[in-house]
């Protein structure tokens, strides 16, 4: 149970370094590939001449178009060392083998989590701040992360096509007709490491093991109050801290 739990917990950091790491940039105006703002005015001088016979994207180098090429072609030639894991770049089978080996090398200053990537970090950094730099078009809610941003436009552009044949709700996502479904079903999957609950969703459970570990990572930077998760921490922002928003 304590390796299930770890596991869990390890694949959400190593898919919030993806997040950061491919997302967290800005789209070049030349070929519309991705460009960190740092080094705009290096990268937009050089020509994007290696072009995907597939999908039509262009790159700089002959190198990151073979890079990109293995999302075709599912290639992905960096095995880990621990588990059957593979990926498509040296550098991501080096942070994610840092799950195995538990190095966590960047310390967080404001409430002293560690973390396995500078990505990682970062993102997490936005707890502390409230920084929600991604922003819906269609009706303006604010994000943390562009993939959650991203899944959150999908309600509004996207066929509820996935219907649940026991009551006839609709939702636009097969996972979130599968979760749904549990309501029907009585399933619980997710059991506490701590005591006998259970719960039908994996961040219901992460919250409720918060109570036994006593872990507040979401922090109110005027009072230094923590809160078990974003939504608490905001609910407290806007009733006690509203006019220094």
């Amino acid at each position: 149970m304590e390796k299930k739990k770890q596991r869990a917990r390890l694949n959400e950091e190593e898919e919030d370094f993806k997040t950061l790491n491919i997302k967290d940039r800005e789209l070049c105006g030349r070929g519309g590939g991705l460009m960190d703002k740092s080094k705009e005015k290096k990268t937009c001088k050089r020509k994007r001449e290696h072009l995907c016979l597939l999908c039509g994207k262009s790159f700089t180098t002959a190198g990151h178009l073979k890079i990109h090429h293995m999302i075709h072609t599912g290639e992905k030639p960096h095995k880990c060392s621990y588990c059957e894991k593979s990926f498509t770049q040296p550098g991501t089978l080096k942070i994610h083998e840092r799950i195995h080996t538990g190095e966590k090398s960047y310390h967080c200053t404001q409430c002293g989590h560690d973390f396995i990537s500078a990505s990682v970090l970062k993102l997490h950094m936005r707890v502390h701040t409230n920084e929600k730099p991604y922003a819906c078009p269609f009706c303006g809610k604010t994000f943390t992360r562009f993939d959650h941003c991203k899944r959150h436009q999908k309600t509004h552009t996207d066929n509820r096509n996935h219907v649940c044949l026991e009551c006839g709700m609709s939702f636009n996502r097969a996972d979130c007709l599968k979760q749904h479904q549990r309501v029907h079903t009585g399933e619980k999957p997710y059991k506490c490491s701590y005591c006998e609950r259970s719960f039908s969703q994996s961040g219901n459970l992460t919250l409720h093991e918060r109570i036994h570990t006593g872990e507040r990572p979401y922090y109110c930077p005027p009072c230094d109050r923590g809160f078990i998760d974003c939504k608490r921490l905001d609910n407290h922002i806007k009733k006690h801290h509203k006019s220094s928003r």
